[in-house]
């Protein structure tokens, strides 16, 4: 732009240390992470802190699958986020273009209540919520999950502010051509939306996957629990296996890395987009 001022080179030098700083200081969990999931358990907690063990344990990554059902507990985390994700991205994106593009009356008040409730937390109607789950039979089942995260205030603020940013025209014209509301939406508002479905795909599939207070409360049985209550089995009552929590959890964080690493591109545009409208 005209006018901007330029940074000198020693304040580039300045900000880049502080950003690779930031970034180290976030890895350290990281790294101490897949340390200790190569150590003894009585080596964990050692002083001073040894980064590569001499003989690295790497049959701590064999036992933590028999020692839990591992394999059940992936695959029930797996399976909730995928189906939550398509649900989120489906309804989400649908009350989204409905509050971005079509007028009707009490649209802004009926926003700006069901935005309102992104403040109240959890807990504050996990009770009742419970309740209603127990009275439907819901309980011991991944469809009481799958219920209550199927929908999403965040996921509809952020679409629709993406849909903000499309061009009013376009849907002007799908409707001169004779296509249906449905129609505008799932032809034009979707494909041109994928910066923000992904955005909102990796917030979902993580915040799902690293659940625990959920499938902790409606989920009992053990062939339905996720990952992040399996973790707890490595837990007796007087002692905890923590080299063996730490390589369950390195096996856990590669699904979210691999979703994370493949959609990145969309989901900075995305990030970046979304906000561009109020």
């Amino acid at each position: 732009m005209v006018g901007e001022k330029k940074r000198s080179p020693a304040a580039n030098i300045v900000l880049y240390c502080i950003l690779a700083l930031i970034v180290i200081i976030t890895l350290i969990p990281f790294v101490w992470m897949l340390s200790a999931s190569l150590k003894a358990n009585k080596d964990v907690f050692n002083f001073p802190f040894v980064l590569v063990p001499d003989q690295p344990r790497w049959e701590n990554y064999s036992e933590i699958w028999s020692r839990i059902p591992l394999g059940t507990f992936l695959l029930n985390t797996l399976k909730l986020s995928v189906i939550v994700s398509i649900l989120q991205v489906l309804t989400s994106s649908f009350a989204a273009y409905a509050f971005a593009k079509l007028e009707f009356k009490g649209r802004k008040a009926l926003f700006l209540g069901y935005i309102a409730t992104i403040a109240v937390p959890w807990q504050a109607y996990m009770v009742p919520q419970f309740i209603m789950m127990s009275k439907m039979g819901l309980n011991n089942t991944h469809m009481a999950i799958i219920c209550l995260q199927a929908f999403s205030a965040f996921g509809v603020f952020m679409m629709r502010q993406f849909y903000l940013s499309i061009p009013h025209e376009l849907s002007e014209a799908a409707r001169i051509d004779g296509l249906s509301e449905y129609g505008i939406w799932f032809r034009i508002m979707l494909p041109n939306s994928k910066p923000a479905v992904t955005t909102l795909i990796i917030f979902t599939f993580v915040n799902t996957w690293n659940d625990f207070l959920g499938p902790m409360i409606y989920l009992t049985k053990t062939e339905l629990k996720t990952i992040q209550i399996g973790l707890r089995m490595f837990t007796t009552q007087y002692t905890s296996d923590y080299a063996l929590i730490m390589a369950a959890s390195v096996v856990a964080l590669i699904p979210v890395l691999i979703i994370f690493l493949s959609l990145q591109k969309q989901f900075v545009k995305g990030v970046v987009t979304s906000g561009i409208k109020g």
